[in-house]
C-alpha cells in the first residue's frame, strides 16, 4: 500500500544510500562506548510516529556473541512450521540489505524495501532536523521500523529479532519483547561494550523486559551472575539448559548430522556445525515460549504428538547460510565465521572427519578479534594458509597484512596473503586441486563476498 509520499528513491542502492545518511554525517568513526555515545531516542520517535508497537504480535529478542542468527533462524522456522506466520530481522546480511528480513524465511523484495523507505523518509527528515551536532537516527533503527511497518502489512504474528553487538543500546531492542535469549557471551567488541566480560554480558542482559521470561545457553559464572541480577531486577523468569537439555550429537549424515533431541526424537538436520545443537536445543525452547501465548486454529497442544511433529519437520528443513556450509566439491569448500578461538575448535571439529588432503584454509579474521590466537589453530590441519580481507563492510578492519603475515608464520611456514576472497579461493584450489579441501574461517563480510562469487542469494531459507 503506497501511502502519498513523494518517491525519492527508485532502487535498494538509493534506498539503502539514504537510511545511512545521518550516521555517516554524525562523525561515528570516533564514538567510543555504546552507553556514551548510542541513543535510541530518535527510533523510538519514529516507532511512536507510525505506530509499530501498536500491534499485537509476539517478540523474542536474540543476543549474545556468537551463535545469535542461527538462533534466531531456528526459532523462526520451528514456529513457522507450528503454523504460524513468523518474521525474522538478523544483521549483517551476506550480499544484499534485503536478507535481514524475512516473513516465513522468504526475504522482502526490492519493490518492499524501497516502498518502505520512502514511506518512512519524511518522518526520518524531520527527526534529523531536530538533532543535536553529532547525534544521529541509527541505520538499524531505520531498518527496524521498516521491517515492523512490513510485517504489520503482512499480519505477522511472531517476531524474531536479533539485535547488534549488544543490547541495552541497541535500536531492535526496542520491541515488547516477551522473551530474550542469550547465546554464549564472551569478551568481544570492547571498545564499544567495556574491558570485562561482565561488562558485556550487562550490555547483553538490558534486553530482557519487565515480568518477561528470559533463556540461555550455558555461560560463564561471571556471564550467568550478570543475567540472572537483570533477570531478578526485571522480575523475569530466567531459566538456562544444561547439558542434559541439549541434544546429543549422533552421526554425521550426507548433508549434515544425525541429532537425538530426546523427547522429539531423532532428527536429520541438514547442518553441518555441531554447535547448532545447542542452538537448536534453545530455539526449541524458545518456540514453544512463543507457541504457549500465540493462538492457532485448530489449536495445537505441547502435549500431544502433532506438536512434536512440527518440531521435527522444522529442524529438518533449515537453512542457514555461511555458517560451517559446503560451498562445493572437487575441492571441497567449507565456509564459517569461526574468528574467535571457540568457534575455530568448533568448526575444526564439525568438519574434520570430512576433510580430504590437502587441506588449504583461507584466514579472514579482524584485528579486534584475537587472530594471534585463531591462526595456530588451523596451522596443524593445513598444508598452507593464506590470508585475506575485504572492504565490504567499513566498520571491520583486518590487520595490516605485513602484521597478519609475521604472526601466521610463527606458526606455519607456508603462509600468503591475497587481497580478495576470489584471488584467495583461486590460490586455495590451485593447491588442494580437485581431491583436497578448501577452510573458509572468515568474518561475515568475507562470507557475503564469498556468496557473491558463487552468485547465492537465498531468497527462500
Amino acid at each position: 500500500m503506497q501511502t502519498n509520499s513523494t518517491v525519492r528513491f527508485t532502487t535498494e542502492t538509493e534506498a539503502i544510500t539514504y537510511v545511512f545518511e545521518s550516521i555517516a554525517a554524525s562523525g561515528w568513526q570516533n564514538r567510543g562506548l555504546d552507553e556514551q555515545t548510542r541513543d535510541t531516542h530518535p527510533t523510538q520517535k519514529l516507532l511512536e510516529i507510525h505506530h509499530l508497537l501498536n500491534m499485537r504480535r509476539e517478540y523474542a529478542v536474540v543476543t549474545g556473541s556468537k551463535g545469535k542468527g542461527s538462533v534466531t533462524a531456528l526459532t523462526a522456522k520451528l514456529l513457522q512450521s507450528l503454523g504460524h506466520k513468523v518474521g525474522m530481522v538478523t544483521s549483517p546480511h551476506l550480499t544484499t540489505y534485503r536478507q535481514r528480513f524475512r516473513i516465513n524465511g522468504k526475504m522482502i523484495s526490492e519493490a518492499d524495501l524501497v516502498r518502505l523507505v520512502n514511506e518512512l523518509a519524511p518522518s526520518i527528515d524531520v527527526i534529523r532536523a531536530g538533532l543535536r551536532e553529532g547525534q544521529y537516527i541509527s541505520p538499524q533503527g531505520i531498518f527496524l521500523a521498516l521491517a515492523l511497518k512490513w510485517f504489520d502489512e503482512n499480519d505477522v504474528t511472531a517476531a524474531i529479532i536479533e539485535v547488534g553487538r549488544g543490547g541495552r543500546y541497541d535500536d531492535n531492542a526496542l520491541v515488547p519483547n516477551a522473551l530474550a535469549l542469550f547465546t554464549p557471551i564472551i569478551l568481544e567488541h570492547v571498545r564499544y561494550l567495556g574491558p570485562s566480560v561482565e561488562r558485556i554480558a550487562w550490555h547483553k542482559a538490558g534486553i530482557i523486559k519487565p515480568h518477561s521470561y528470559a533463556y540461555s545457553l550455558p555461560q560463564s559464572p561471571q556471564v550467568m551472575q550478570v543475567l540472572s541480577q537483570e533477570a531478578e531486577k526485571q522480575n523475569a523468569t530466567f531459566e538456562w539448559l544444561a547439558p542434559m537439555d541439549m541434544g546429543r550429537f549422533v552421526a554425521s549424515t550426507e548433508n549434515g548430522m544425525r541429532v537425538d533431541f530426546g523427547r522429539y526424537g531423532i532428527v536429520d538436520m541438514p547442518m553441518l556445525g555441531r554447535y547448532e545443537i545447542e542452538n537448536a536445543s534453545l530455539a526449541i525452547w524458545a518456540a514453544g515460549n512463543i507457541h504457549a501465548r500465540l493462538p492457532l486454529n485448530p489449536p495445537l497442544s505441547h502435549r500431544g504428538p502433532e506438536y512434536l511433529v512440527h518440531i521435527r519437520e522444522g529442524l529438518e528443513s533449515i537453512l542457514w547460510p555461511g555458517r560451517c556450509q559446503q560451498l562445493q566439491d572437487k575441492p571441497q569448500v567449507f565456509i564459517d565465521g569461526a574468528i574467535n578461538t571457540t568457534s575455530a575448535q568448533s568448526f575444526i571439529e564439525s568438519v574434520r572427519h570430512r576433510l580430504t588432503q590437502p587441506v588449504v584454509t583461507i584466514l579472514a579474521v579482524p584485528r579486534d578479534r584475537d587472530y594471534p590466537a585463531v591462526y595456530p589453530m588451523f596451522a596443524p590441519i593445513s598444508q598452507s594458509l593464506i590470508l585475506t580481507e575485504t572492504d565490504r563492510n567499513i566498520t571491520i578492519k583486518f590487520p595490516e597484512p605485513e602484521a597478519a603475515l609475521a604472526e601466521a608464520r610463527k606458526h606455519h611456514a607456508d603462509v600468503t596473503y591475497q587481497p580478495n576472497v576470489a584471488a584467495a579461493l583461486d590460490a586455495a584450489k590451485a593447491k588442494t586441486g580437485e581431491g583436497g579441501t578448501v577452510l573458509m574461517a572468515v568474518a561475515q563480510p568475507v562470507i557475503g563476498d564469498t556468496m557473491a562469487l558463487y552468485g547465492l542469494v537465498y531468497e527462500q531459507i
